[in-house]
């Protein structure tokens, strides 16, 4: 049961997605990755999890890998209830989730746990801001993240990068890795496949695109519901552009948070260092 089970789900008119499954233990984690990724992302803890007792599911979030790609939906709300409902309705999973998201997967999986607050026992955060946080405006300024506002120019973006995926991408992962044998030659070849599909990397920047509308939906939850009491893990780089304030951007918006950094690590936490993300993971988790 450790080898990851691949599947397709019809979540909506128009939208299926496509999810790997690991393991059949009680518990269940749900890892959600970032741009320009898959859940290829997690190919290096998933197996550990399973070994671990857990039951994993890793899907490809509207947009991304082999999931459709449609024109809207694009705000994290809607892609957190997407993803609610393939666990839930298609999946058939029942009990608390333990929800993982990184960079843009950390954006859902805090919309998830909004949305969906008595289903959830625990959120990990890993190296990202979050639209509607003070955090995630002093961060949008920064020039290291010139990518935002690139992403944001619908057409323009499109078009400068059509055809040039591969250089785009290794240009992408290469200036936020510490270490660039985390990301090889295969791991880059299956991130290009992907995002070199028809729609991928316009679905990819409508992710950008749909800041605003994650802002303003997470000041609304935040004000209607308060904050998270659900415990919070949050995982920075060592060398990242958000790594050393994702305590402080988390603790906006919930109360219980344990904040850390990976040793080793710029952004790409998960294939830089897993060992070290595991280890902070499962001792939050109770079972290191």
């Amino acid at each position: 049961m450790t080898e990851p089970t691949h599947g397709m789900a019809d979540v909506e008119p128009g939208l299926r997605l496509h999810y790997v499954t690991a393991g059949d233990g009680d518990r269940t984690v749900v890892l959600l990755h970032g741009f320009p990724q898959t859940w290829w992302e997690w190919h290096r803890v998933i197996t550990p999890l399973v070994e671990a007792g857990f039951r994993v599911v890793a899907p490809d979030y509207r947009g991304a890998g082999h999931s459709w790609k449609p024109a809207g939906g694009y705000d994290k709300k809607t892609v957190a209830r997407d993803i609610h409902t393939l666990l839930r309705r298609h999946l058939g999973i029942e009990g608390p989730l333990v929800v993982v998201g990184h960079d843009i997967g950390l954006m859902v999986a805090y919309a998830f746990a909004q949305a969906y607050r008595d289903e959830v026992s625990h959120l990990v955060v890993m190296d990202a801001p979050l639209p509607g946080t003070d955090v995630f405006d002093q961060l949008r300024s920064d020039p290291r993240v010139w990518h935002f506002a690139f992403h944001g120019a619908r057409d323009v973006a499109e078009m400068l990068v059509a055809g040039r995926e591969r250089q785009y991408l290794q240009t992408f992962f290469n200036v936020r890795n510490s270490d660039p044998s985390a990301i090889g030659p295969a791991d880059l070849d299956i991130y290009v496949d992907a995002y070199s599909a028809p729609g991928a990397m316009r679905a990819g920047f409508e992710l950008y695109r749909a800041f605003d509308q994650d802002a303003e939906d997470n000041r609304t939850a935040l004000k209607q519901s308060g904050k998270l009491t659900v415990p919070v893990l949050a995982l920075g780089g060592a060398v990242s552009t958000s790594g050393a304030l994702l305590g402080e951007m988390m603790r906006e918006v919930a109360d219980d948070v344990t904040a850390h950094i990976v040793p080793g690590t710029a952004h790409w936490i998960a294939e830089e260092n897993p060992r070290a993300m595991l280890a902070f993971l499962l001792d939050f988790l109770g079972t290191a």
